[in-house]
């Protein structure tokens, strides 16, 4: 009967259909193609699902292959485990996830509870998980390349989502010997900002919670095709410079990059739009100035949280227009009761509301309501 169901829903979303086969010669049919996000997919067996990941990391080839098992039948069913990176039982009751960006998709999912350590605690701005932390049901874990093997052994966790920027993280590999499973999240490495929040459907699999994790997709996804159409809507363009200099370089959003992305569909002119790559360009000072002097808006001036923090690291940062008349915002001044910026957790889960932030601050007659969630003007 499931085995119809999926083969009828197949047809009527476009018959799209997998031959992929498991260890038994099972034919498997992928559930709905991912809209946006390319770094996983997963395909349906008639008694377990398979997640598949790529792209955990920048240039990286490897493949990995988690089979889920739902914990009521796994007496009852037998895997080659030897085909799989990991054998996991669901719904899991109890993880580890090494970046704040995870923790916007447990709480959305309502599965927080499950969560029970953390590597770097006071990063996390969210009220609902710091009280975990509060509570004690949150464990401290110390640093994602150095956790605490012997914390984490206490805290006996059945999966360790982490991530690694380049394909190698010696604790994972302690956690791995410890009897953890772990599996890298590749959401960081999209270049969509919706490919970045659809992860989300990655831990509704994990909490037999695939159809929560769609619909809450949707939604954002169509709060944020919505407000794409409102600033089409725009009269004007404003000229929109990035980012700020970090010792000698200045790091500024790439035009292909997630943050560029949003400034497209934001309706604006970003000066470096046309440049190549998805992550960031390292320019100098001048180049810089040259081009962003004039320009009207200056969104994420880095992490300086004042005009006066900008000045007291380069004094020609007053001589940008957008400094002079105080068109600067930032998201570095809203953060959680520990100092974790909300930006960083929630961004990427919720890139509508990044994107709305983007079109109040430049065409604030548009969303004549709204009040901006992440962004701020940088106060003097």
């Amino acid at each position: 009967m499931r085995i119809l169901t999926i083969i009828l829903a197949l047809f009527l979303f476009c018959g799209c259909r997998s031959d992929k086969k498991d260890s038994a010669g099972t034919l498997a049919f992928e559930q709905m193609e991912m809209e946006y996000a390319e770094g996983f997919r997963m395909f349906t067996y008639d008694n377990f699902v398979e997640i598949e990941i790529r792209n955990t990391s920048p240039g990286s080839d490897e493949i990995f292959r988690y089979a889920l098992i739902d914990r009521v039948e796994a007496a009852s069913i037998t895997l080659n485990k030897d085909e799989y990176d990991g054998i996991i039982l669901t719904p899991v009751q109890a993880l580890v996830v090494t970046s704040t960006t995870h923790i916007p998709s447990l709480e959305l999912l309502g599965v927080e509870d499950r969560l029970k350590g953390f590597p770097g605690s006071d990063y996390i701005s969210s009220e609902r998980t710091r009280k975990l932390v509060k509570d004690g049901q949150v464990r401290e874990l110390g640093s994602n390349e150095g956790i605490n093997t012997e914390v984490l052994i206490d805290i006996n966790p059945e999966v360790l989502v982490g991530f690694s920027v380049n394909g190698r993280n010696r604790s994972y590999e302690s956690a791995k010997k410890a009897g953890v499973t772990v599996l890298l999240n590749g959401d960081w490495v999209e270049s969509d900002p919706l490919a970045k929040a659809e992860w989300i459907k990655f831990f509704g699999a994990l909490f037999q919670k695939e159809s929560l994790a769609d619909s809450i997709f949707k939604n954002i996804r169509d709060d944020y095709n919505k407000a794409v159409n409102i600033a089409e809507n725009a009269g004007s363009k404003p000229v929109v410079m990035s980012g700020a200099m970090y010792k000698d370089i200045w790091y500024l959003p790439a035009g292909s990059s997630p943050e560029a992305k949003i400034l497209k569909d934001a309706n604006v002119d970003y000066i470096w739009s046309d440049s190549e790559g998805t992550g960031s360009l390292s320019l100098s000072f001048e180049t810089v100035f040259n081009r962003a002097k004039e320009a009207d808006i200056w969104i994420s001036p880095s992490n300086f949280k004042s005009k006066q923090d900008l000045l007291n690291s380069n004094e020609r940062y007053g001589e940008f227009k957008p400094f002079k008349t105080g068109q600067i915002y930032s998201f570095t001044n809203v953060t959680g009761e520990t100092g974790g910026i909300r930006y960083y957790e929630l961004g990427i889960a919720r890139p509508d509301l990044v994107l709305k932030d983007i079109i109040k601050i430049c065409h604030p007659e548009l969303l004549p309501h709204y009040q901006t969630f992440f962004f701020k003007t940088l106060p003097e």
